[in-house]
């Protein structure tokens, strides 16, 4: 499959996450009560999120994956409890849109991470997932996921 790849420069987005460290194999029974318990915080603070729900993945050990879990926000807002403020950090990033089931993204990755290369960036920090919809309201062929490289 070909993907399109897109170099980007953005602005720095504040963010409201939890934080958290799980398996690959757990990570979906934890998405959904995290995604819920920062969107009832949003909520509670009166505001909306201006962007799709995002993993940020620290690292690719999928035994030990550390990860960030939230929405993108406004502006800088208050964190409570395990939900923290946060940010994605402004500069350019190399993006893709992917389609299909979560869990055969690895092609997607590889493209990019050749594309990076070829092109001759340094990444930088976590690789984001925004999720555009979700498995709830379309089958896994017509998921839509936005990953995000951070790059130099």
């Amino acid at each position: 499959m070909t993907y399109i790849i897109e170099m980007v420069e953005t602005q720095e987005q504040p963010t409201l996450v939890l934080k958290k460290n799980t398996s690959v194999q757990e990570l979906p029974k934890i998405l959904g009560d995290s995604f819920m318990a920062v969107l009832n915080h949003v909520w509670e603070l009166g505001e909306q999120p201006t962007g799709p729900a995002f993993v940020g993945y620290f690292n690719m050990d999928m035994a030990h994956l550390q990860l960030e879990i939230g929405f993108p926000v406004s502006k800088n807002l208050p964190g409570k409890g395990e939900v923290l403020a946060g940010t994605i950090p402004s500069g350019k990033q190399v993006t893709c849109l992917y389609k299909g089931p979560y869990m055969q993204m690895t092609s997607a990755y590889q493209e990019i991470e050749d594309w990076i290369e070829k092109h001759g960036y340094t990444t930088l920090g976590p690789v984001y997932e925004f999720y555009l919809n979700s498995p709830e309201e379309v089958p896994e062929e017509e998921l839509l996921t936005k990953i995000v490289f951070l790059v130099r």
